[in-house]
């Protein structure tokens, strides 16, 4: 193919022309191919019912969605499937996957609340990839959808789960339980607090189908077992193409949280009660300690709590862990994440003009 990704979207990623120029190609099936920026590339076909986001490399030694992604853009270049929707695929930090660290000087991922003002390269590109999204959604009236990829750090009691994030927007979001399970995901995680991560931009900014996926865990760049993946990857391409979305899993079960509390670092003296490397959903009984700062003691409430992403070497202000119950939600009735709200049939919009049940 006469293009610039014709040696692949992450080669030309990782290893980009001093003097790019963006481009755009129709392929013989008639779906056009547009190389936005360095990272970003965007599928149009003549006719679209969905708009959807597939993120990687938000932070740079997570590199199983890093490949999944330059491996859908190849199947699309060479014609293998032929997508209906709207698509937008980014490979978002090349600085970092060259260091296989998570980010140089700043997470990525929490930096989607606002335009960032530019003291570092994360916030330069915070501030792109929300311009990116933002044209991205605006060109249509497609039902939006974000899919941020990622991989854990630490074992997990869950291998592959979703995070859906918590907006001020009401979204039913069964539509995403669904292709959760469709993904043989393991559970899905439904959040209390707004964030500042690259799927809570797209939920809290355009109402998307959003969720940042955990898959597996962190590996070098090509030394991932892509097998893995296989029922997340048929979910994405048939969801792409308007297709019914694979059974789920058969062999094993489909968990689900709520978050009942986020735990923030608000002094160095901060301390977790366990091991650094605890695996994600970690449980402790009611009244166990799971951390301590200056005196102020985090127990577990009653039914007891499972820890996620425990981390005390994160920066003040940040997220040093989330805490989850587990709880099976109706899906006869619509299921709202909303700010501070128990999961469930009842939302609200954020100019709280109207309740939904």
């Amino acid at each position: 193919m006469d293009s610039q990704l014709s040696g692949g979207f992450l080669k030309h990623t990782l290893f980009p022309p001093s003097n790019f120029i963006p481009s755009s190609i129709t392929l013989s099936n008639g779906i056009n191919v547009s190389h936005n920026a360095i990272g970003v590339v965007e599928i149009t076909p003549p006719k679209a019912d969905k708009a959807i986001v597939v993120s990687s490399g938000i932070h740079g030694d997570e590199t199983a969605p890093i490949e999944l992604v330059d491996d859908l853009v190849s199947s699309i270049l060479d014609e293998a499937f032929r997508p209906t929707t709207r698509l937008l695929f980014i490979i978002a930090h090349p600085d970092a996957i060259h260091a296989h660290t998570r980010f140089i000087e700043e997470n990525l991922n929490r930096l989607f609340a606002v335009k960032n003002p530019v003291r570092n390269k994360e916030c330069e590109l915070a501030n792109e990839l929300q311009a990116q999204v933002q044209t991205f959604f605006a060109k249509g009236c497609e039902e939006p959808w974000h899919f941020d990829l990622h991989s854990a750090i630490r074992a997990s009691k869950h291998y592959m789960f979703g995070v859906v994030p918590a907006s001020s927007k009401a979204t039913d979001v069964r539509p995403l339980v669904g292709f959760l399970k469709a993904s043989h995901m393991d559970a899905v995680m439904l959040s209390r607090t707004p964030s500042s991560t690259f799927s809570w931009y797209s939920a809290e900014k355009f109402g998307a189908m959003a969720a940042t996926f955990e898959m597996g865990r962190v590996a070098r760049l090509y030394e991932n077992d892509m097998g893995e993946f296989v029922p997340l990857r048929e979910a994405l391409v048939a969801l792409m193409c308007s297709e019914a979305l694979p059974a789920p899993s058969s062999e094993k079960g489909f968990s689900s949280y709520k978050v009942t509390r986020t735990i923030t670092k608000t002094d160095d003296a901060f301390n977790l009660a366990f091991s650094d490397d605890a695996a994600n959903f970690t449980y402790f009984a009611e009244g166990e300690e799971l951390a301590e700062e200056n005196g102020t003691v985090f127990s577990a409430i009653a039914g007891g709590e499972a820890v996620v992403f425990p981390n005390s070497k994160v920066a003040i202000g940040q997220r040093a862990a989330l805490l989850v119950q587990p709880f099976e939600p109706d899906l006869s009735e619509p299921l709202y994440v909303n700010v501070e709200r128990e999961p469930g049939p009842i939302a609200y919009s954020a100019n709280h003009s109207r309740s939904l049940s």
